[in-house]
């Protein structure tokens, strides 16, 4: 009986010595275990850029606001060596859900990522990333949805728009503060939606009119209304292949003024009711950081 109680106590022993024995590196994460990271971040502060990549004031005649944006999607992301890289010719880290289902090839909303302020958006192996030193990120955005201020009848109010930005969307349904909009079917970049105290409303955009930052516009031009930003590393992303811990992207997204309308009434709130008309709801501008 004693050379079995023994024995048990040597079992047991050696099985808790096993499971504690540490089999990670000194940062507690083995190398196959490193990955990329990719979280979101919008700010509100970061330089308001236009179509080229250039800092751009509110034109006159129009007004705009920061909005507060909620969550939002994106349907695309690559990393580029230099400037002179095809869209599509660089390291594509991400691409999302698409679909016929309504016609011609679109976004599948229904199975789209979606991601918050500092939220992660999606994580890969860094064993899965071809190594090399990469400048430039470029992101393709599907859907954002936040709330914007508006003013009716002399009242100020705050409402729920979703803007969809992709080049194309299947979308089923979606849901804006408990209500649902029923769709079931293809819309181009510019539809929107909103909602407010159970009224809602919905449109389109006109064609070209949301704003996709690209400064390598000469060198590196991206499709009309493919909405695919693009944003410099400071010091660049280099990927080595032998990284033993995560290695983080935030993609800093500026919404800088980014809801913009066409003034009738000039005092800088945006009236709908008095026929004042959206002409973009574009991100404006992409600063990509990396954290090791």
């Amino acid at each position: 009986m004693k050379k079995l109680l023994g024995l048990f106590s040597t079992i047991i022993a050696f099985v808790f010595l096993s499971c504690n024995q540490d089999t990670t590196d000194p940062v507690g994460q083995s190398p196959e275990e490193a990955k990329l990271v990719i979280k979101l971040k919008f700010d509100p502060n970061q330089v308001r850029l236009n179509n080229l990549g250039q800092p751009a004031a509110i034109p006159e005649g129009n007004a705009a606001q920061t909005p507060s944006i909620s969550r939002m999607s994106a349907n695309y992301i690559e990393f580029a060596p230099s400037p002179y890289t095809p869209l599509g010719d660089g390291e594509i880290i991400f691409n999302g859900s698409q679909t016929t289902a309504g016609g011609d090839m679109a976004i599948d909303f229904q199975n789209a990522i979606f991601g918050g302020d500092g939220d992660v958006f999606f994580e890969l192996p860094l064993s899965e990333v071809t190594s090399g030193t990469y400048k430039w990120v470029r992101v393709s955005l599907a859907y954002q949805e936040g709330d914007i201020d508006f003013l009716l009848q002399g009242n100020d109010y705050t409402g729920t728009l979703a803007s969809f930005v992709g080049y194309n969307t299947y979308i089923t349904s979606f849901d804006l503060n408990g209500t649902t909009f029923q769709v079931n079917d293809n819309r181009l970049q510019g539809y929107w939606a909103f909602e407010v105290l159970g009224f809602t409303s919905q449109g389109q955009a006109p064609e070209g009119a949301t704003t996709v930052p690209n400064p390598l516009f000469d060198t590196s031009p991206i499709p009309q209304g493919s909405c695919v930003v693009t944003g410099e590393f400071q010091d660049g992303l280099t990927i080595t292949g032998n990284e033993t811990q995560n290695v983080e992207v935030t993609l800093s997204f500026s919404i800088n003024n980014s809801f913009e309308w066409t003034e009738v009434n000039p005092d800088g709130k945006f009236e709908p009711s008095i026929e004042e008309q959206v002409v973009d709801m574009g991100l404006r501008g992409l600063i990509p950081i990396v954290t090791n």
